[in-house]
């Protein structure tokens, strides 16, 4: 699941992304932000975060951890990434994280973060582990998103809440000590965010539910060609121009996604002229998509095998990043008054 990003303007704009290492990325998260990521860090300065303080919250095991946080820089790499163009780190290398989230829960109140929807799925999801960092989760999302002063946030739907939380707490800040953030606010490339369907035809894909409906960038061929051919389908249309059900919409956009231009007109025909064949369509679905992911899960798997080159990239993307952290902890002390000599 992507979680947040931000970007501010500078001499070269500046994007900030962050993901949860808690599971495999999958086409929606590919097409839902990497892609985006790959487009912005042409044009911007970007810092991407692996989000693994963020995971503590609901995965306190940290057996897995380390393989995470290598799973989820390799899987954006080779969707094109470019750690010369863009940092990556992960978010406990940059301790100044931290204290700006102790800071800011000082302007955090208990009533509006019991309210928040995602804590109260949360705590729903582990009644047994409703821990206070789970609670301060918009907290620490908002010290992510304005520690290099940022002003705008790609997000999703999921999100909105959190982002309206983050420009509540600059804003009682910024009332308290001076002005010091810029109000975060939404910020996308077209109006209407992609969102990639599961191939159950309910909900989207995701990285812990549907598995069986999700396809994940390490799926083999197989599990691929298995997942697309057990999608659900029907008789198909009776008449002429019928509406196309929900689950039936949910292939072509998937088509849309991974086939030459064409191929997903072309089948759409011949839905509205009642001769579509859904297990052609599904086979050449399933075609596309292991053309598609293939290259990528190879690429995948070469940089997994060399963690000298993980740790460099990480090593890198964090002293960038903690440059920036450190200027802008220098004007919160100061704006706070905590300097004494």
């Amino acid at each position: 699941m992507l979680i947040f990003a931000a970007l501010m303007y500078s001499e070269k704009a500046i994007v900030m992304s962050g993901i949860r290492p808690t599971g495999f990325l999958h086409l929606g998260n590919y097409f839902g932000a990497i892609r985006n990521y790959v487009r912005m860090q042409e044009a911007y300065e970007c810092y991407f975060m692996v989000a693994d303080l963020h995971s503590l919250t609901t995965h306190p095991d940290t057996k897995e951890l380390k393989a995470n946080v290598h799973r989820v820089l390799a899987e954006n790499i080779a969707s094109g990434l470019d750690p010369e163009k863009a940092a990556f780190y992960c978010q406990s290398h940059i301790y100044e994280t931290s204290e700006l989230y102790l800071y800011l829960n000082m302007v955090a109140y208990l009533g509006e973060l019991e309210k928040t929807t995602t804590f109260k799925e949360k705590a729903r999801q582990q009644p047994d582990n409703v821990n206070a960092g789970l609670l301060t989760y918009p907290v620490l999302q908002t010290a992510d998103i304005i520690l290099h002063r940022a002003k705008y946030v790609p997000v999703g739907k999921d999100q909105e809440q959190h982002l309206e939380m983050a420009r509540n707490f600059v804003n009682r800040f910024n009332h308290r000590y001076g002005e010091v953030f810029p109000e975060p606010y939404a910020f996308n490339y077209s109006a209407e965010l992609v969102k990639v369907p599961s191939l159950d035809g309910t909900g989207k894909m995701s990285k812990s539910e549907n598995q069986s409906a999700t396809i994940y960038l390490a799926d083999s061929d197989d599990q691929i060609r298995k997942k697309v051919m057990k999608a659900k389908t029907d008789e198909g249309p009776k008449t002429p121009g019928s509406i196309m059900p929900e689950y039936i919409r949910n292939l072509f956009t998937l088509m849309a996604l991974v086939s030459e231009p064409g191929v997903s007109a072309q089948f759409e025909a011949d839905f509205n002229a009642c001769t579509i064949r859904y297990g052609d369509m599904k086979k050449k679905l399933a075609a596309d998509m292991v053309r598609f992911v293939g290259p990528i899960r190879e690429k995948v798997e070469a940089i997994l095998a060399d963690e000298t080159y993980l740790k460099q990239v990480m090593e890198r993307g964090a002293e960038k990043a903690r440059a920036s952290a450190r200027e802008t902890m220098r004007i919160v002390r100061e704006a706070i008054g905590l300097h004494y000599y």
